[in-house]
């Protein structure tokens, strides 16, 4: 069986494309760098992560992209025996504008290294490239219209202004002949995410609809021109728990159709699984996939005859889970970041971080304040279970209180808890706790043990647990006795799409992680040993 989510934590907006045995899923990055996740599998059962191909500057630079901004919806697909990654740089967020920009990269191995980016258009988010049978390709994307009382937080309908379709030229790299609106979507609402695909003489097209919040959905229509008019399905959505607030798997939508081998169904979808009392999901948005059937009406339905998404899912025959680790350990022994790390923004990361200074460490260089748009000096991986335990040891000290680094469970700048080394002019070097429990309504820092307690010299070893909805710090020095509880318990809750403005404030995903800033402009360095992980 599948088990949903297939892709636990962070992992919004999957695209799945299938080449022979092998499936591919990409996922969104927004501001974590580098861009776009693919996972692979056999088996649909077992996923593992195996490339970022937005890795350098001439590929993506995301310094001042604020919050929730960067690299939406990306499509995978495969054609002319080679990989097509289509994405969005969105640059701004709050406010009429979304300033979306869209591109292409190609590569003949998921593996290899991706080309430079072909830039499409900026007429709105979500793109998608459709490769014809007749060879033709075929762009499409959400148009934004920006005369609407659209803003962030609050969306509303009129600024998703339909999905847009124009042939894409492979030898001239440019949108050729005319733009068509084919879509306007169901009365849901703000349609986006569009993907193509082609069956018995049939265009199909999945859409994402109501928001990416509790009314999300995956809608499907149909035409037998490409151009449409495009027909809704009989029950104008193939998956959403919008009705459903019993179901496990909340959020449901888009997502994208593939087909086995065998001529088996699937749909991907992403979803939330939310937590009492406050209903946040603060594992963000995780990828989840569908059994499928076609039916005699030329219709694709949700295998168990209903659109809501189940947990468990048949899958190919044969197939048997992998037992995951529940305790991970990263000892920064080599001269890469492990792959279950990310960093803010930055094409430049030697600027924040080293692995070979001081070797069998991560070396991080204090730059901007935490939850900087622009140059912030933090390395993180994703929080992917309700309840988890993360340590690691530092060795810093700092010289003046614009001096801080240490351990943080993180969203973004207006959503973290953090336990930090720094100094402080009368009890000299201390722990102190930042805590900003929300972006509404100034997003100002608290500081819930006040001036902080005084530690010893030397190496300190610094952890959190999030139980759920509840966050505990604590610390020890080096080899000289038993965890200390430090500062209260704390929401952890906070750190999730749904903390602060609401479910539509923010959507990416909490991180643990390690951080070092220094205000002064001196670039004071952090080291960090290890970096353990544990299920609890």
């Amino acid at each position: 069986m599948i088990h949903n989510p297939i892709l636990p934590g962070f992992n919004p907006d999957p695209s799945i494309c299938r080449v022979g045995e092998d499936y591919y899923i990409a996922t969104s990055t927004f501001e974590w760098y580098p861009g776009v996740q693919i996972h692979h599998s056999r088996d649909l059962v077992n996923w593992t992560l195996i490339r970022r191909p937005l890795e350098r500057q001439s590929q993506l630079d995301m310094r001042g992209n604020p919050d929730s901004c960067g690299i939406w919806a990306p499509c995978l697909s495969h054609a002319d025996g080679q990989f097509w990654l289509v994405y969005t740089d969105v640059k701004r967020y709050d406010g009429n504008f979304k300033d979306a920009h869209n591109y292409i990269v190609t590569s003949a191995t998921i593996e290899g290294e991706w080309s430079d980016p072909f830039y499409v258009n900026s007429s709105g988010f979500d793109p998608s490239l459709f490769h014809d049978a007749d060879g033709r390709k075929w762009f499409v994307n959400m148009q934004w219209n920006h005369r609407s009382e659209s803003f962030g937080g609050s969306p509303k309908s009129p600024a998703f202004d339909g999905i847009l379709l124009q042939e894409w030229d492979a030898a001239s790299r440019s949108l050729v002949g005319p733009i068509r609106n084919i879509f306007a979507g169901s009365p849901l609402g703000l349609v986006e995410g569009p993907h193509l695909f082609q069956r018995d003489g049939w265009y199909y097209l999945t859409t994402a609809e109501g928001g990416t919040g509790y009314d999300h959905a995956v809608t499907m229509a149909r035409s037998r021109d490409i151009g449409g008019p495009y027909e809704m399905h009989p029950n104008t959505y193939l998956i959403t728990a919008k009705d459903h607030p019993e179901a496990a798997l909340q959020r449901a939508g888009h997502g994208q159709y593939v087909e086995t081998a065998d001529g088996g169904a699937y749909h991907t979808h992403l979803c939330g699984r939310p937590l009492a009392p406050h209903t946040r999901c603060t594992l963000g948005r995780e990828t989840a996939l569908q059994k499928c059937v076609w039916k005699e009406d030329g219709w694709l339905y949700l295998e168990n005859g209903t659109v809501v998404p189940d947990v468990e899912v048949p899958g190919l025959d044969g197939a048997e889970p992998i037992e995951k680790p529940r305790r991970r350990e990263t000892n920064f022994d080599g001269p890469d970041l492990p792959a279950d790390f990310q960093w803010l923004r930055t094409p430049k990361p030697e600027r924040i971080f080293s692995l070979t200074e001081r070797p069998g460490h991560l070396r991080l260089f204090g730059r901007e304040s935490i939850g900087s748009w622009f140059e912030q000096s933090l390395v993180a991986r994703r929080q992917e279970h309700h309840r988890f335990r993360a340590e690691t040891t530092i060795d810093f000290s700092p010289d003046t209180y614009q001096q801080v680094a240490g351990l943080t469970h993180y969203y973004n700048r207006f959503k973290l808890h953090a336990l930090a080394v720094t100094l402080h002019e009368t009890l000299g070097r201390c722990l102190t706790i930042l805590s900003c429990a929300g972006d509404y309504p100034d997003g100002r820092l608290s500081f819930p043990i006040g001036g902080g307690v005084a530690v010893p010299d030397g190496r300190l070893q610094l952890s959190m647990e999030v139980r759920d909805n509840e966050l505990q710090f604590y610390w020890q020095a080096e080899g000289m006795g038993a965890w200390q509880a430090i500062g209260p318990v704390l929401d952890a809750g906070v750190i999730s799409d749904e903390g602060g403005r609401g479910e539509h404030g923010s959507f990416t995903g909490a991180f643990a992680a390690l951080f070092a800033f220094d205000i002064s402009g001196r670039g004071k360095p952090a080291d960090f040993d290890w970096f353990n992980y544990d299920v609890l």
